[in-house]
């Protein structure tokens, strides 16, 4: 890396990396800071999850897409501060090292975190979807709560272990209660002797009173419909005020509610992660309630022409936390930076291009909202296929996903139904090791 103008970008999701990818041509330095080594395309970890598809499919090593980008390196760890004063972020490793790297421009694309609504101990008993690590916990748990109902001899705990509660009405919650549904109706049947998995109930339970709501009233009761067609409980109207163990509270009209389950996802709401809210601090610059960062029109920080925060981090103009509007502005922010070392105007304020939305279903059968159309069924869901196909990273990616799309769609199997104990018991790992961390650098180590 030489004396040249130096952009950090912060985060290698949709918004850091096509921030980086912006600048291939200018004449800077990037210098990348990720958590984890890898891009996740996340809209498809509901897929890990139910064994569709493997991690390796939808995470790509970070270095592997920047290679050929030789005014671009990377580094691994979560920036926990900004000094904007001194114009420095710093990051901790996994090993719990802190480091420094200095900038001319900073880039914060952080994505966003799972929101329990101030209930995060929920967390240990209803996991988000948010990591691959998250992901492969979740595969653990839904094909282990099959294994163990197997195991059992009361007809209470089987149903306990057969009892699946997604948490949210939203793309997510929807396409994950649809496929367990899928597993249970169409994948698992005759694979065991003592429980029949077509027993099992899925409930998706909202607080709000439509699934999928911001696709309109037509394709919110279309996919209700699909959902209950395919065996799904839909329960909206439904707050849930307290989650253990072995079941989940709700809250009704008709008042307070016990569901018993072993497995619970929780897939509602999401919230700006912790550098969002330091970044404001150091910055002088104000938050929304989901902790977002409020922008100028060019997605820079008011007072901070040379931060720009992008994606699901900012707030602006009210933009969906969506994979085109990450990618549009990272976009973005890598031009303006490019168009500014090279002493070139300025852009014109950021302009969101609304491509659309989609969310499947079941097999072959998805909604989608595009360009004031709207579409359901099979045509809906043959356009999600296309739409993901061209958004995977990497041809050997496209390539091994049709092939397991084609076994799980067409068929009834699922290519990637192996867990391990570590997969399920990742949660705990990962605080020992954090705890570990904080420790040593408290200078007490075990």
């Amino acid at each position: 890396m030489g004396d040249r103008h130096k952009v950090v970008v912060v985060g290698a999701g949709f918004g850091g990396l096509s921030a980086a990818k912006a600048l291939h041509r200018a004449d800077v330095d990037v210098t990348l800071i990720n958590g984890t080594t890898h891009h996740l395309f996340q809209p498809l970890l509901y897929q890990v999850a139910t064994g569709i598809l493997s991690e390796g499919e939808i995470a790509v090593p970070v270095r592997e897409i920047l290679k050929k980008q030789d005014n671009a390196e990377v580094l691994i760890g979560h920036v926990a501060d900004v000094d904007v004063d001194n114009r420095t972020v710093t990051a901790t490793a996994p090993t719990g090292t802190e480091y420094q790297v200095g900038y001319d421009t900073l880039i914060v694309a952080a994505g966003a975190s799972q929101s329990y609504f101030g209930n995060d101990h929920f967390a240990q008993y209803a996991p988000g979807m948010k990591t691959v690590d998250d992901a492969l916990e979740l595969r653990g748990r839904i094909f282990g709560a099959f294994e163990m109902a197997e195991l059992e001899a009361d007809p209470e705990a089987v149903q306990r272990w057969l009892t699946f509660v997604v948490v949210g009405g939203g793309p997510t919650g929807v396409e994950m209660a649809g496929q367990i549904a899928e597993l249970a109706h169409r994948t698992l049947p005759g694979q065991f002797r003592r429980i029949d998995p077509r027993q099992a109930r899925v409930i998706l339970v909202d607080a709000v009173d439509a699934v999928l709501p911001t696709f309109g009233g037509k394709l919110s009761a279309k996919a209700k419909h699909q959902l209950e067609k395919i065996g799904v409980e839909v329960q909206l109207g439904t707050k849930v005020v307290g989650v253990d163990g072995t079941g989940i509270t709700v809250e009704t009209a008709q008042g307070r509610q016990r569901i018993e389950s072993v497995t619970k996802i929780w897939a509602a709401g999401v919230a700006a992660p912790a550098i969002s809210r330091r970044v404001a601090e150091a910055a002088g610059a104000e938050v929304d309630r989901a902790g977002r960062v409020m922008v100028n029109p060019d997605c820079t920080v008011p007072g901070h022409p040379e931060i720009f925060v992008v994606g699901d981090m900012m707030a602006l103009d009210r933009l969906p936390g969506v994979a085109q509007v990450a990618i549009q502005t990272g976009t973005y922010a890598g031009r303006t930076v490019a168009a500014r070392v090279a002493g070139k105007p300025a852009p014109a304020p950021f302009a969101y291009r609304d491509k659309g939305s989609m969310a499947t279903i079941s097999r072959f059968s998805a909604i989608a909202s595009t360009g004031g159309m709207r579409f359901s069924g099979f045509t809906a869901w043959m356009m999600w296929l296309v739409v993901h196909l061209m958004y995977l990273v990497g041809f050997k990616n496209r390539v091994s996903a049709v092939g397991h799309w084609f076994v799980s769609f067409v068929g009834r199997g699922r290519s990637e139904r192996v867990t391990t104990a570590q997969q399920v018991l990742a949660r705990e790992a990962i605080q020992q090791v954090t705890a570990a961390g904080e420790l040593v650098k408290a200078g007490r180590p075990e």
